[in-house]
């Protein structure tokens, strides 16, 4: 039979379940990635399982997150996890290095091998044929400590690419013209696997790009072959020895397919604030322009710096412009000086910053309120920036790069020049000490985790009740992200580490009297009810813990998005839908849930009989057997500490 690549790694990894679409099935994971912000907490957790070594090797935390150092709260916790670090066997990535996902596949991406990180982009390892999945922090925990990861198996989208792209139109374009497509949602529970002639014309960083963006369709994860596109970048970092083919087997069915062809490609942009908000460039053109920001996990490789820096060669950003050059890697940046790109950058009047995730996160670089900023970045849910009031557009560097000359949104191909091809130097930087490797066990356990007030313990979450009796605390529209939920910026994303402080701003973009009315419930439990897409974005596992300890017991929703859904029940949270969704519509803030005898009604089927200010409701849950005990038990850590050991089957059945 032939197999799709996607298959054919999945059953290389597969430890439990059947490969059936929606069956959940348990994977062997073989590295894991965490970045700062995050990384806090799968360490907590790590510490709270009792875990003295990890088993995923290697397994590497990234610092790119908390790189403004305003006072002492970021520096102090880049001493908490290098300590983390030494102490379980981990490398450690210090601040500069850059971005985790580039970062990674320079260092560390093995073709064929799976990859779990706390950071919904960690999809971006895909590229050189790696099974990467962005995960909630306590899953890369419980990976990290030697468990599965459990997830619904995925259908598998084959996407045929063709042709070749045209001048001023880049990987960036190809992305945004699924976005375009399928929105926001329409890759969910997917693996987007790439292939087709059309690959030949796409470097390794290019299909970075598209690895990591599938992730806002709400993509399990993107899969590209493993080719001599692959060998390519390993040998020029070092690596060939990595290397080996991997593909697709010839005349292989795909769940479903997409077709593109790269010729008929032209520039294009998301408006704010959603990245599924695309359009032709020529139907935004004109806009005044304030900020163009180049970098970030969305477009790191070396090509989206240096097609900027042959653009504006010889030439001056607009006066009106602030023009952002955010290096994604210290390689990469290294890589910019060497070839002169970076004197060529700076002369044209560019700001440069320092190799990391930066305004991406909105740490830095935030635009002036309501002024237009074009971005490279993967998101623009609104505030990410670190305005809430801001007004952010995604494109391509072609497209950033010729509006930031002009002042306004251009598109690139009516630049009065001919389209700069750039190529990767031959031989990229390679320099092992930037990197800290693991102690050896003996030397390990001997540190003492360096835990500062911004780093306490976890809350000890009680068991889900018998009976759940609560009002609707909040009611929310479509696409609520992550971001809503807990957002970052400078101000709060330091906080993250510490539960009982990032909770005051749990919320507050989109309703401010929030927190006030869960903490006068308390311990008495309530209910938010959801639209479509609940929880879209990162894979901050806080936003399903920092509500939960500020006593929220259920989440109803039209439907909720992958990595939420799954964080929900590990910190003691009942994720549910609606049966009928028009019952949204019934539902109005204060009104009052009622579900009797909830483990036992989980534990019959997927139906919840519950009532709505004394009205039948009848709920969904989409739970596996073993998401239904962790749940019961008031989350993983609980779970753990409860169960005899079952194999992974067992828990499966």
């Amino acid at each position: 039979m032939a197999d799709t690549l996607s298959h054919k790694l999945i059953a290389a990894h597969l430890v439990g379940g059947e490969m059936i679409p929606g069956h959940e099935i348990a994977l062997r994971m073989d590295q894991a990635l965490l970045q700062d912000i995050l990384g806090t907490l799968v360490m907590l957790e790590l510490d709270a399982m009792g875990i003295e070594r990890v088993h995923t090797n290697p397994s590497v935390q990234y610092i790119d997150h908390t790189l403004i150092q305003q006072d002492n709260i970021n520096a102090d916790a880049h001493l908490f996890l290098k300590s983390a670090c030494e102490r379980l066997g981990v490398w450690y990535s210090g601040p500069g290095n850059g971005i985790s996902h580039p970062v990674h596949m320079e260092r560390f991406g093995v073709p064929g091998q799976s990859l779990v990180g706390c950071d919904s982009h960690t999809t971006a390892a895909g590229a050189l044929g790696m099974l990467a999945i962005g995960a909630g922090g306590i899953e890369v925990a419980m990976a990290m400590a030697g468990e599965p990861l459990y997830l619904p198996m995925p259908e598998i989208i084959g996407v045929h690419l063709e042709g070749e792209l045209p001048d001023w139109v880049s990987a960036k374009d190809v992305v945004l013209e699924l976005l375009r497509r399928h929105g926001v949602a329409g890759a969910k529970n997917c693996i987007l696997e790439y292939h087709g002639p059309g690959l030949a014309a796409l470097d390794a960083m290019d299909r970075h790009v598209l690895a990591n963006m599938g992730t806002e369709m709400g993509a399990t994860t993107s899969v590209f072959p493993s080719d001599e596109v692959t060998r390519d970048f390993l040998r020029s970092r070092g690596r060939e020895a990595d290397w080996h083919p991997l593909a697709a087997d010839p005349g292989c069915r795909y769940d479903r397919t997409e077709h593109i062809d790269l010729a008929g490609l032209e520039p294009l942009i998301a408006l704010p604030s959603s990245p599924d908000k695309v359009v032709p460039v020529t139907e935004a053109a004109g806009q005044p322009l304030y900020q163009a920001y180049i970098g970030s996990s969305g477009n790191p490789g070396y090509r989206d710096f240096a097609v900027v820096a042959e653009i504006v060669r010889g030439r001056s950003v607009a006066d009106n412009v602030s023009l952002d050059i955010n290096p994604s890697t210290r390689q990469v940046l290294a890589a910019l000086i060497n070839e002169g790109h970076l004197s060529t950058l700076v002369d044209a009047g560019a700001r440069l910053h320092q190799p990391g995730c930066n305004g991406c996160i909105g740490m830095g670089q935030a635009p002036a309120a309501g002024r237009n900023s074009l971005r490279t970045v993967p998101r623009n849910f609104p505030g990410r920036s670190g305005t809430r009031e801001d007004s952010v557009f995604l494109c391509s560097p072609e497209t950033a790069a010729a509006s930031a000359l002009t002042g306004v949104i251009t598109d690139p191909r009516s630049l009065d020049m001919a389209y700069p091809r750039v190529q990767e130097p031959a031989r990229m930087v390679v320099n092992d000490s930037w990197f800290v490797p693991p102690l050896p066990p003996e030397r390990a356990r001997g540190v003492s985790l360096l835990a500062t007030d911004n780093t306490p313990p976890l809350p000890v979450l009680d068991a889900l009740p018998e009976r759940i009796e609560a009002p609707v605390l909040l009611k929310t529209g479509d696409n609520v992200s992550t971001d809503d939920i807990m957002p970052a910026g400078a101000k709060v994303l330091p906080l993250w580490s510490n539960v009982y402080a990032s909770a005051e701003h749990t919320f507050e973009a989109l309703d401010p009297g929030y927190v006030d009315r869960a903490r006068q419930r308390g311990e008495a439990g309530h209910v938010i009810v959801g639209g479509a897409n609940y929880g879209q974005g990162s894979s901050r596992e806080n936003a399903a813990l920092v509500p939960r300890l500020l006593g929220l017991q259920v989440v109803v929703a039209k439907s909720i998005a992958r990595i939420h859904w799954q964080n929900l029940p590990c910190f003691g949270v009942l994720p549910l839908t609606f049966a009928d969704p028009a019952d949204y519509d019934r539902v109005g803030q204060a009104q009052t849930l009622v579900i009797d005898d909830v483990p036992g009604q989980l534990r019959e089927g997927g139906t919840l009989r519950a009532t709505l200010d004394g009205e039948p409701l009848s709920l969904e849950h989409h739970l596996s057997p073993r998401q239904i005990e962790i749940l019961v038990s008031g989350g993983v850590i609980n779970w753990l500490r409860q169960r005899p050991t079952p194999t992974t089957q067992e828990a499966l059945s």
